[in-house]
């Protein structure tokens, strides 16, 4: 017994509605990301009605120039490396490790006097390291 055979249509994948669905996600990325860099933090501050004083009197101020030479309350250190400067910064704190430390440095100053400054303040077992900074306006 033979069977009749069916005809068979020849099978088409229609392409247009994968193209409009990739086409309107194209469109969604594009309207969603945004082209410009973020190159600062956004920090909404409290404020404060009250009048910005001192607590502290006693501040060790850690001053380093654009050449890497350092100063501790304004007096200079000679040889500007960590021994000197752990050495001075115990001659002004004497064994008061609680005030805080103010590190001013330079723009250009190389990254490693201000780590070397961080190290002899964390290794003397200052907790209170603050980095001077100048507010521009815009």
């Amino acid at each position: 017994m033979r069977f009749p055979r069916r005809n068979r249509d020849t099978l088409e994948i229609n392409l247009t509605p994968l193209i409009d669905v990739v086409f309107l996600l194209l469109i969604f990325f594009m309207v969603s990301t945004t082209f410009s860099k973020e190159t600062q933090l956004v920090i909404d501050l409290p404020e404060s009605s009250i009048e910005e004083t001192s607590l502290e009197e006693e501040v060790v101020d850690i001053s380093i120039s654009k050449r890497g030479s350092i100063a501790v309350n304004q007096r200079l250190i000679l040889d500007a490396d960590l021994d000197s400067l752990i050495a001075a910064i115990t001659k002004v704190s004497g064994t008061k490790n609680t005030v805080p430390i103010v590190i001013s440095a330079d723009a250009e100053t190389p990254h490693q006097s201000v780590v070397m400054a961080m190290d002899a303040a964390g290794r003397l077992g200052f907790t209170k390291i603050k980095i001077s900074t100048k507010h521009v306006q815009p």
